[in-house]
């Protein structure tokens, strides 16, 4: 961000401030947890628009089918979530159980069942219980208030260490409006047109079908380009409310104000995702430049990212360099060896086809045992570039998910 534009925008890192127009309730219901929130809840005022971008994974989840219906049918009053059971892979009985949390919000909350979005996370191919939504939404409903953001942080957590959320205040001409948003993901992370469960909220006016548009442009360089594991997961949501409580619609250069608010939220959230990724001990930025489009950009810096080679290295602190270079040249795309360069952070490690002349082992050791760093491939094929959010493989990623169950 630079010049007038960033100054407008003031992020309140890893607190999420309210919302006007939204309020916001967490609770303890049961549904697999014990002692801790897995249920939440998000009261839109009246004509909020909304807008959401879902999961491509095939077997998609009930919730994520019976979402977009009801998304498509327009006036959305609430955002139901729980965490601990993801209804996926439970066939029709799964999609009963979906309409059946609606119905029961729907009669509780004095709407229609198609002014509900449901959204679910957890363990995939077990019967979503619904005694426990008959028991906790009524006490949702009346515990409902503005400030509550960060409880709904914790009740959409499964494997996350911590909650991930953050605001932004932008200065727009005719005043302030805010940007503030919570997401949940540490595992199955290679998001394909969203983050595990990320749910974002402005007090601007915006019409939805430049909301919707405001949404994808904000989730191609941040949710759309981490990845922890390589897996999308079956549940995958984001959503986007502009509940127009502040009466300020923004026009021209305050439009790209608020764009450059919502991404600035997004992005932060993304890191948080991968920071907190299950076992990782190393947050890593894989920049690919001189590209000659944005596929063949793309599809080496996941190759990288993706290599349990390079990933187990990164984990070591190991500056075996030769795996970085090994992943460029197999991801498949033409490339002349010649022009390729590849660093890590200042670092210079290939160039001219092999180890760079200048490199020394300890100038790499020294970049990777830092807890941050970039891997950066200049390909020398044209002007794109592309930057993928990735971490390391521990042993702790293997222990988690051998004991996600247990």
């Amino acid at each position: 961000m630079v010049g007038e534009a960033a100054a407008a925008v003031r992020i309140e890192e890893r607190a999420a401030r309210p919302v006007a127009g939204i309020r916001v309730a967490a609770a303890e219901a049961g549904i697999r947890y014990q002692g801790r929130p897995d249920l939440c809840l998000f009261e839109l005022a009246p004509d909020s628009a909304v807008a959401a971008v879902f999961t491509r994974n095939r077997f998609c989840a009930a919730p994520v089918v019976l979402a977009r219906e009801h998304l498509a049918q327009g006036q959305v009053r609430y955002l139901l979530i729980n965490s601990g059971n993801a209804n996926a892979g439970t066939g029709a009985s799964g999609m009963q159980a979906a309409k059946a949390t609606c119905d029961v919000l729907a009669v509780a909350g004095g709407c229609r069942p198609s002014q509900v979005l449901p959204f679910s996370t957890g363990v995939i191919g077990q019967d979503l219980p619904l005694a426990p939504f008959e028991r906790a939404l009524p006490g949702l409903l009346e515990s409902l208030e503005g400030d509550a953001w960060g409880a709904a942080a914790k009740a959409i957590m499964t494997t996350d260490t911590r909650p991930k959320q953050c605001s932004c205040t932008v200065a727009l001409s005719a005043g302030e409006v805010r940007v503030t948003g919570i997401a949940k993901g540490s595992g199955m992370i290679r998001p394909d047109m969203a983050t595990m469960l990320a749910f974002v909220a402005t007090d601007a006016q915006v019409e939805p079908k430049r909301l919707q548009e405001m949404l994808e442009r904000a989730v191609a360089p941040s949710f759309n380009s981490i990845t922890v594991d390589g897996d999308t997961s079956t549940n995958d949501a984001c959503v986007l409310v502009a509940s127009g409580a502040s009466g300020i619609t923004p026009k021209g250069e305050d439009r790209a104000r608020l764009q450059q608010a919502l991404d600035a939220v997004c992005y932060h959230l993304a890191r948080e995702i991968v920071r907190d990724g299950e076992g990782a001990t190393r947050l890593v930025e894989v920049r690919v430049e001189g590209a000659a489009d944005i596929e063949q950009a793309r599809v080496v810096a996941y190759t990288i990212a993706h290599s349990p080679l390079v990933k187990t290295a990164l984990f070591a602190a190991d500056p075996n360099w030769g795996r970085i270079l090994a992943a460029v040249g197999r991801a498949g795309v033409p490339i002349d060896l010649e022009r390729v360069r590849i660093h890590l952070d200042e670092v210079c490690i290939v160039s001219h086809g092999g180890r760079d002349p200048a490199y020394r082992e300890q100038d790499g050791q020294r970049v990777m045992d830092r807890s941050s760093y970039q891997i950066r491939v200049e390909l020398g094929m044209g002007e794109v570039a592309t930057t993928v959010l990735t971490c390391d493989l521990s042993y702790d990623y293997v222990k988690i998910n051998a004991e996600y169950r247990s």
